[in-house]
């Protein structure tokens, strides 16, 4: 496997506790942890890229859910209905989406610019289920695209983000159902379609890719939606009487339970299966692992906290306030409790280990998780 310079410096990077200025509490997730999934199955032939998401094996693609509010139930319903699709070949990850405008609207034509500065449709990936390293792109209703590799989420560290990263061979269609850019028109919407090579999501991938079938992925999409007015004729994003822009519509196809995206723990689950599109069945498996990785996920959030409050991490989970952690400790009855905790002045790694005695999950203060087969002698 050839890793670019980016990825092998991501490895190689130890980030230590940080607290940014004036921050006093650690972001936590106000929802709980219940990812969605879509089993992706395998394209029969070459697909199109024409953004007909009705042809060939895209029509026996399910469709996920209907988008929500980023924070989930704690808001109400999107005003518009955005979905997905998906599929897979040797390769390529195809993704198809089909997003509700009235209002089609896209300025920024320069690729890696800060396309959410416009309307536009994005999408995660974390091949591993690590949090990190990741992939993000976002792309408006143009086709222009911003692409940049997440050496982990800012949350946990200055200059996370690699913009000078590309998904070569990147393929995009646009389909708008209305008119760009006039007002005058009431528009229905725009689809998407997306062909992500492999050669470029495996640069990150600890398992290579293609994937094997039934291996699993982190996925999640996000759609920008700015309220907009019109003056003179042209769109423009609505501001208040003190001249601040109205916040803009975040919505995503799984919860993250607050507003940020670079929650990966949060993001869905991605199964591939090694059935063509309409011919075959395969039922998602949760992995018991991943309640593991929650327990942990929580114990993090909690040093966190207490490093924010006493510039330190501490041993003893007595310390940490843990209030939603009992139930997931019943899903996670397969791994011995309490874990062990080694720390650090700046750094800290919480470790359970399997009651089979065959592996233990790890988590350190940057949010990576990562598992670790053990010898039963």
């Amino acid at each position: 496997m050839k890793y670019t310079a980016a990825f092998l410096f991501a490895l190689c990077t130890t980030i230590y506790a940080q607290v940014p200025q004036g921050q006093t509490t650690f972001p936590v997730p106000r929802i709980p942890f219940a990812p969605k999934h879509y089993v992706c199955y395998r394209a029969a032939g070459p697909v199109k890229m024409d953004d007909n998401l009705n042809e060939g094996s895209w029509k026996y693609a399910p469709w996920t859910d209907y988008f929500v509010d980023i924070q989930g139930d704690l808001k109400p319903l999107p005003r518009y209905k955005t979905r997905v699709k998906m599929l897979w070949d040797d390769k390529y990850l195809y993704i198809g989406a089909e997003l509700q405008e009235p209002h089609l609207w896209g300025t920024l034509r320069q690729r890696d610019t800060v396309i959410f500065d416009n309307n536009d449709f994005e999408f995660f990936i974390d091949p591993n289920g690590s949090t990190q390293p990741y992939y993000e792109t976002e792309i408006n209703a143009l086709g222009t695209v911003w692409d940049l590799l997440l050496r982990y989420p800012y949350r946990d560290g200055d200059k996370a983000a690699v913009n000078a990263w590309n998904i070569t061979g990147l393929k995009v269609a646009i389909k708008l159902h209305g008119k760009l850019n006039d007002p005058a028109v009431i528009d229905t919407g725009w689809t998407v379609e997306v062909a992500d090579p492999w050669s470029v999501l495996g640069q990150c991938a600890f398992q290579g890719a293609p994937p094997k079938p039934g291996s699993q992925w982190r996925i999640n999409f996000s759609r920008v939606e700015w309220h907009l007015v019109v003056k003179d004729g042209i769109y423009h994003r609505e501001r208040t009487s003190a001249g601040q822009l109205v916040p803009e519509d975040n919505w995503v196809w799984s919860p993250q339970g607050l507003i940020d995206m670079h929650y990966p723990e949060m993001w869905g689950f991605l199964q591939f299966s090694d059935k063509i599109a309409g011919q075959g069945h395969s039922a998602f498996k949760w992995n018991p692992v991943e309640n593991a990785k929650w327990v942990l996920r929580e114990i993090y959030y909690g040093e966190r906290n207490y490093y924010i409050k006493h510039r330190k991490f501490t041993t003893s989970i007595s310390d940490l306030d843990l209030p939603a952690l009992g139930l997931h400790l019943q899903r996670a009855s397969d791994y011995a409790w309490p874990p062990k905790i080694y720390t650090t002045p700046d750094m800290f790694e919480a470790i359970m280990h399997s009651l089979k005695g065959d592996q233990s999950v790890h988590i350190r203060q940057d949010g990576m998780t990562w598992i670790t087969k053990e010898s039963k002698n």
